[in-house]
């Protein structure tokens, strides 16, 4: 590899003991561009420049990489631009620009494909620290062929832990900003001797790649309408049962739309598919015979990159294919009236604790882009070894810039946030100049604390693209703080609303002393989210989520029992409130299963009736027929229900709680019933009732002269007259069986059952 000057010129690499003089014309000029790179013959007597890895240094000498020049093409070699971040391609070329305040030294890593697998750097360029260089951004501009070729670079500076530098120039760090990771293209798949993180490395672009958006423009749903399914993308259609052509793949997913369609969903959540690897925990699991692997994603590699290994494309043409595999999720998405949220985890990424890799961040700039003690100690807030340091301006315009990237190219309508709580936690050496731009009297901020109005999330709140999507908190995170109903929110945030989650599995169980706090729930928690000045559409409700128990789960074991995946049931929640209806296990009475399904169907009734909704369930769920049958017609339900997505909280001029008996609720300790009725523009009237107890009741009914109740679902009902849609063959003679009790406004609740009535005209009285 060559590095030709156009003129002499003194090229200075800190970390050696000298210069190095590259001279090619007798001419003195100012120190011009980089000149050209290109081939040279293997016996040219040019002198040649090359980044070699040493601690703390980089040397001028022969090069000890395999240099693979009869590849390399032609390339054109310029300073460059500080800005965009990433690569970008502009004037007939690529500007490369990335940051990094404590490195001494940078060089950009080229690797054709077929280097990549064999763990070989094709060219190197060393970037000069003046000419490269706008104050702590590290930039250079190529012209040339990059057809099947990547990048990566090597950063050098201290190495010492101690101090929180992790610089160490052997290693080959991925861009931040790059749009497309390549490495392994099969999922679950072990690269060549066994190696579970072989060498990574980032897509080129070109001015070339396109998408075609068919005129895709965003749905702005409004919230309050939302019916958000979570979804894991590989786990979704990846089974054989699903009979998609390409299982466990984004496209598998538009297989499956106009199914997702049919049940009344018009949201998709996407657990995490930013790049991370899989075989990050790759270790053989002796109880089940297979090897362990990181399914959820949690762990995130790269921000900007799809997961490339959930394409149907692999890495194919660079992960370019990837992208637009993602693009037609989207796309065909909207097509259907269906949003696209990601599930995102900027708390903390896959380079986890000092004893982790160094894959990216690590090596560009440790102490910036972590919260690190005063001796290089890792804060570990996320639970998974480091915390993003999310309030570092450099490291909140990342996120910012990485959120606007996945809206504005990738047509992405919302955001949940994993462990969200730790993006308003002061970053590390925090200090007011650092945060708000200027000092101010007082101490210092200690690392980690919890800030009133967070730098990030003030950015993302007034960011005029970034605001005006949804944006949904996990508002608490593995260090004690929770957020629930006080997380900073813009009066556009919403929560995850965990208190919904935990009410409702301890009243719908039967647990005394939950009743009034179940009725706060069933009217969108106007306890955490009315004084704060949000609305209901703010509590993200739900009672299931890929965290804990499914919902199969929470009505089949008391206790926690993850023991096939040989980490000893030490993992996961140990306070899951669930009842096991009787029986621990699978195998349980008819009985048993009868009281499980019925109490799937009330969990799911709650769902459909509170202010704002989230569910998830496994594919054992959805396989029964009857469940599906009985959520297809909730969601059709609740979508026809104006009272049921309210885009304020409840009052009394709508809503009346009752009792046993009319107008008279229980809110005592001992109280296993809430049931009241709500005032529809549509509907006219409802009643919904609870029985969370063991016991029968008979319920008395609102008496509305000229009017009778008529029962719509009723879970202590067999399928399918659990819910009497019109259609139904024998609804009449079902609806005349409890005509004695109706004709008296009254009705029989079995235990553990819920119900839902409607008002309709009594013809028999006009008679």
């Amino acid at each position: 590899m060559e590095v030709i000057h156009s003129a002499p010129r003194s090229l200075f690499l800190p970390g050696t003991d000298s210069l190095a003089r590259v001279r090619t014309t007798p001419k003195a000029t100012p120190p011009p561009n980089f000149g050209t790179f290109h081939d040279a013959p293997r016996n040219s007597s040019r002198p040649i420049v090359v980044c070699v890895a040493r601690k703390a240094s980089v040397e001028i000498k022969e090069p000890s990489l395999v240099i693979r020049e009869r590849q390399l093409g032609k390339f054109q070699v310029s300073e460059g631009h500080p800005a965009p971040f990433g690569a970008t391609a502009r004037d007939g070329g690529v500007n490369f620009s990335v940051y990094s305040s404590n490195a001494v030294a940078a060089a950009l890593c080229l690797i054709s494909l077929s280097d990549l697998s064999k763990g070989r750097v094709t060219a190197e360029i060393p970037l000069h620290p003046v000419a490269n260089k706008t104050g702590d951004i590290w930039h250079v501009f190529l012209k040339g062929d990059f057809k099947d070729m990547l990048y990566g670079y090597r950063f050098d500076g201290k190495y010492a832990p101690e101090q929180g530098h992790y610089f160490d120039p052997s290693k080959i760090l991925l861009d931040p900003y790059a749009r497309a990771v390549v490495s392994r293209d099969e999922f679950g798949v072990v690269a060549q001797k066994d190696n579970c993180w072989p060498q990574m490395a980032c897509m080129i672009p070109s001015g070339e790649d396109e998408f075609d958006w068919e005129g895709d423009l965003p749905l702005k749903l409004p919230q309050r309408e939302l019916l958000i399914y979570e979804m894991h993308v590989r786990g979704y259609t990846k089974h054989e049962s699903s009979g998609a052509e390409k299982p466990g793949t984004y496209l598998g997913i538009v297989e499956k739309l106009d199914h997702l369609k049919d049940l009344g969903v018009n949201c998709i959540e996407l657990m995490p598919c930013q790049e991370f690897n899989e075989l990050e925990y790759y270790k053989y699991n002796s109880v089940m015979g297979d090897y362990k692997m990181n399914f959820w994603g949690y762990s995130t590699i790269n921000f900007f990159s799809p997961m490339t290994r959930y394409s149907s494309a692999g890495t194919r043409n660079c992960g370019r294919d990837a992208i637009n595999e993602f693009k037609l999720l989207v796309r065909e998405a909207h097509k259907r009236g269906i949003e696209v949220f990601m599930d995102v985890v900027f708390n903390h990424t896959a380079e986890g604790n000092e004893k982790g890799p160094i894959l990216s961040f690590r090596g560009l700039d440790n102490s910036v882009y972590y919260m690190v003690a005063p001796k290089g100690e890792f804060y570990n807030y996320s639970g998974c070894g480091n915390t993003f340091n999310c309030n570092h301006p450099v490291v909140r315009q990342f996120i910012v810039d990485c959120l606007r990237y996945w809206v504005l190219e990738m047509h992405v309508d919302g955001f949940r946030f994993d462990l969200a709580s730790i993006m308003t936690r002061g970053s590390s050496l925090c200090d007011a100049a650092n945060v708000f731009g200027s000092p101010m009297e007082g101490d210092l901020l200690t690392t980690g604390t919890p800030l009133g109005s967070p730098p990030l999330i003030d950015m993302i709140s007034n960011d005029p693209v970034l605001r005006d999507v949804k944006l949904i908190a996990e508002a608490w995170d593995a260090g004690g703080l929770y957020q629930v109903g006080t997380f900073p929110h813009w009066c556009i945030w919403s929560e995850w609303n965990g208190k919904y989650r935990d009410v409702v599995r301890q009243f719908i169980k039967g647990t005394d002393g939950f009743s009034g706090a179940f009725a706060e729930c069933l009217c969108g928690s106007p306890n955490l989210y009315q004084a704060g000045g949000r609305k209901p559409w703010n509590s993200i409700n739900f009672v299931c989520a890929h965290d804990g128990f499914s919902l199969a789960d929470l009505v089949t074991y008391t206790n926690k029992h993850n023991l096939a995946n040989g980490e000893n049931n030490n993992d996961g929640e140990n306070h899951n409130n669930s009842w096991n209806c009787g029986q621990e296990g699978e195998f349980a009475s008819i009985f048993v299963k009868k009281l499980r399904k019925r109490q799937m169907r009330n969990f799911f009734l709650c769902l459909m009736v509170s202010q704002i909704n989230y569910f998830r369930w496994d594919k054992k769920d959805e396989a029964s027929s009857d469940f599906f049958r009985f959520c297809h017609l909730m969601t059709n339900f609740r979508r026809e229900c104006e009272s049921l997505g309210l885009n304020d909280f409840p009052t009394a001029e709508r809503l009346q709680w009752h009792g046993h008996a009319v107008g008279v609720p229980d809110w005592s300790e001992t109280s296993r019933f809430v049931g009241f009725s709500l005032v529809d523009a549509v509907k006219g009237e409802i009643y919904i009732g609870f029985n969370a107890s063991h016991l029968p009741v008979t319920i008395s009914l609102p008496e509305r002269p000229g009017y009778r109740w008529e029962p719509l679902v009723d879970t202590g009902k067999a399928a399918p007259f659990d819910f009497l849609a019109e259609d139904l063959p024998g609804r009449e003679v079902a609806i005349q069986q409890l005509a004695h009790f109706l004709d008296g406004n009254l009705y029989p609740m079995l235990s553990y059952s819920s119900v839902i009535l409607i008002l309709k005209p009594d013809l028999t009285s006009c008679s």
